[in-house]
């Protein structure tokens, strides 16, 4: 089984990556930087010879290389049987993307969003998506002042991200309805001191290595082989936030979320 972590040069994603190739299981490390992706790669080689470990680089600020990193995926022949969704980042200043989007949306989920659904006609039967995302999340957003510098708070900017990984797995759930028996789920890893933890909040979690423990779950249990469109914390399935719940705002976190990457000039099929 191969396993692609968005984000596995450091914190949880790296500590996602070394338990699953310690596990015999061929993982795609994911990165912005070539050297850190390269060093990782090279790790996990050195310490597991018989897995297939290979390394994609890819700056999530940009849509342009979101797009180019799921070509390159295609084109290597490294379609994950299971994506996990991890990245993140949180900014406490305004700060746009490449494509001009609030910098912590437009990284946390709308890269995710696109590179899910450019993967998602590749992906094979059974596939598993899982989308790291937070007990912070939001209860509700407006999604049309995601973009808008004057409403700008940089832990609501995070919490509203989070709140969009939800809507997007329980959309995804939803529109898959059962085809190809892919299963899509999100999850809360724990209070991890992380970076994002630590330069927000303090030193205040427990260590990165537990982080991990929820999404190698996801990724490999037999236990949730046929549940989909769920959130998981502390271990077990659990209640994500009423909101989340609202089938119309997870309509129209898909919506915008497909109308800003097709702003940006890509293209976007409403056909997965």
């Amino acid at each position: 089984m191969r396993v692609l972590v968005t984000g596995s040069t450091d914190g949880i994603g790296r500590e996602t990556v070394k338990e699953l190739a310690s596990l015999g299981h061929n993982v795609v490390v994911h990165g912005r930087s070539s050297s850190r992706v390269g060093s990782v790669v090279e790790k996990i080689r050195e310490d597991y010879p018989d897995v297939q470990c290979n390394g994609v680089v890819a700056d999530f600020s940009s849509l342009k290389d979101v797009e180019r990193m799921a070509d390159e995926i295609l084109h290597r022949g490294l379609i994950p049987d299971v994506l996990i969704n991890n990245a993140g980042i949180i900014e406490h200043n305004f700060k746009l993307s490449a494509d001009g989007y609030e910098l912590t949306f437009a990284v946390n989920h709308l890269a995710h969003f696109y590179l899910t659904l450019l993967l998602m006609k590749h992906l094979p039967e059974k596939a598993r998506i899982i989308n790291v995302s937070s007990m912070i999340h939001s209860d509700r957003v407006n999604i049309s002042t995601l973009n808008d510098e004057e409403a700008f708070d940089g832990i609501e900017a995070y919490s509203h991200s989070k709140l969009c990984n939800i809507l997007f797995t329980y959309k995804l759930h939803r529109y898959l309805n059962g085809d190809r028996n892919i299963t899509v789920n999100a999850l809360h890893p724990g209070v991890i001191n992380t970076k994002v933890l630590i330069n927000s909040w303090g030193p205040i979690g427990s260590p990165v290595r537990e982080g991990a423990k929820m999404s190698v779950y996801l990724a490999i249990s037999p236990d949730v082989k046929d549940i989909s469109g769920a959130y998981f914390s502390d271990g077990k399935q659990q209640k994500s936030k009423p909101g989340t719940y609202d089938e119309r705002l997870q309509d129209e976190c898909w919506n915008k979320s497909t109308e800003m990457i097709r702003k940006a000039g890509f293209a976007v099929s409403d056909r997965l």
